[in-house]
Order: C-alpha cells, then structure tokens, then sequence
C-alpha cells in the first residue's frame, strides 16, 4: 500500500490589521513559501492560528503528522526572565503561548517538530533558555530583505545528516540564542558564532530548529527530512482521532 500523504501543522501570524483586496480587517496569515514548501516536500500543510485555549494543542497535534514552528516577531523577554531591550519587537502573548504549547505536544507525543527563526527561538525559551535581543549582521540592509550567510553543521547531529555539508542560507533575524535550554544541543553554527540549529537528542522523534529561512530557498532538504519522519508516524498509526 502507498503510503498516507502527512499532514503537517504550521503556525501562523495574527495581525491585527491585514490588507487585501477591499478589506483591513484583523487576519491569521502565513507567507506561501512556507505551505508550498511542505506541499512541495510531499505533504499536505495546515495552517494553525493562535488559539486562545493553548490547552488545545494536545488536541490538535494528536491530529498532525508532524508541525512547523514559523518565523515571526520577537518572543516577549519576560518569558525568559529578562528586561525588555527597547530594540525589542512589540509582545504577541497569544502567539507566545500557541507556539510553545504546540512544541510540547509534539515533542511529547513524539510527532516531528521542525523550528523556522522564530520557532527555533520559542523552541529554546519553552526549555528554559534565553535570546540575545539584539545583534547585527544577520538580516539584509533594509527592513523586509532577507541576507545570505553560510552555516557550518555540527559533526554527529541530525542536522548533519540531514544537511551534511557547509551551505549558505536564507537570513533575516536580530535576536538569536545565548543560554541554551536544558537538553537542547546546538547544532550549527554562523562564522561569527551564533549559534544556527538547535536539537533534541533525547526527544523520542524528529525534533530540529534552525535559525534561518528554509522557505526563502529552493533547498527542500529539511522539510523532506521532517516529511520521511511524519510518514512514519502516519505509517505507524500515531495521528489520534481527537
């Protein structure tokens, strides 16, 4: 039998005011690149707003053969114990607790969890570690330009497997990790040491963040890794019928 097409889950924006055709009216969106980039890795992609109740992401995930984290604003500083830097983005509360409930359903039910800038970051602060609230370098001269940078793979990781040599990739971000969270591992890093891929080694599946924009690029090698490892969820009957 072939199998199951996955279905992955991938976190959205909530705008307060988004425009398109006649309208501007508060939105849950998502640029394409992210959803053409799972159905082009042989999924089926979901799009997951900001649910008022994180509570039901249990739910949810038990639904999913595998999630995305996005990239997106700052995560607020007091969910990591410090001062709001006043280069700091605005706070996204809602967001900030989406996104973290929906990384400890999946890494709890043991469904693939791929982290994208932003979720890399959700990723490290849900463990307990901290960002670095503001660095330059890493994102194009103007606002809204992505850069392009290499990154180096740590020998040994899921990264490395997945990715095994040097590549250059799609950049835009000013806040990164500084403490690391508890079990998490980083695996690659910039040339100027920032730390670009973090890991789970001990998590019972596929548990990968990477600092910089997958969906910018044409390289579909993540979101293929992450895709092989929710057919084997799929295969394997994990998806609930919550």
């Amino acid at each position: 039998m072939p199998h199951p097409v996955p279905l992955i889950g991938i976190s959205t924006y909530l705008e307060p005011g988004a425009r398109w055709g006649v309208w501007h009216k508060p939105a849950a969106l998502l640029p394409s690149g992210y959803h053409r980039m799972v159905q082009r890795s042989g999924a089926h992609a979901v799009l997951l707003p900001p649910d008022g109740d994180p509570g039901s992401a249990d739910a949810l995930v038990r639904r999913l053969d595998g999630v995305i984290t996005a990239g997106g604003p700052d995560v607020d500083p007091g969910r990591y114990g410090a001062e709001r830097d006043p280069r700091t983005g605005p706070a996204y509360p809602e967001r900030d607790s989406w996104e973290i409930a929906l990384t400890g359903a999946a890494i709890e039910q043991g469904k693939p969890l791929l982290g994208i800038c932003r979720g890399m970051q959700i990723l490290n602060v849900a463990f307990g570690g901290t960002l670095v609230q503001h660095m330059d370098g890493h994102r194009g001269a103007a606002d809204g330009v992505f850069t392009s940078h290499p990154v180096k793979p740590v020998p040994g990781t899921l990264l490395e497997r997945v990715l095994p040599e040097p590549v250059d990739v799609p950049t835009y971000h000013h806040q990164s990790v500084a403490d690391t969270g508890a079990g998490l591992v980083p695996s690659a890093y910039a040339e100027d040491g920032t730390v670009e891929a973090l890991e789970l080694p001990d998590a019972d599946g596929f548990v990968l963040a990477v600092q910089w924009h997958p969906e910018e690029g044409d390289d579909l090698r993540l979101t293929e890794a992450l895709v092989e490892a929710a057919v084997g969820a799929a295969v394997s009957g994990a998806r609930g019928s919550a």
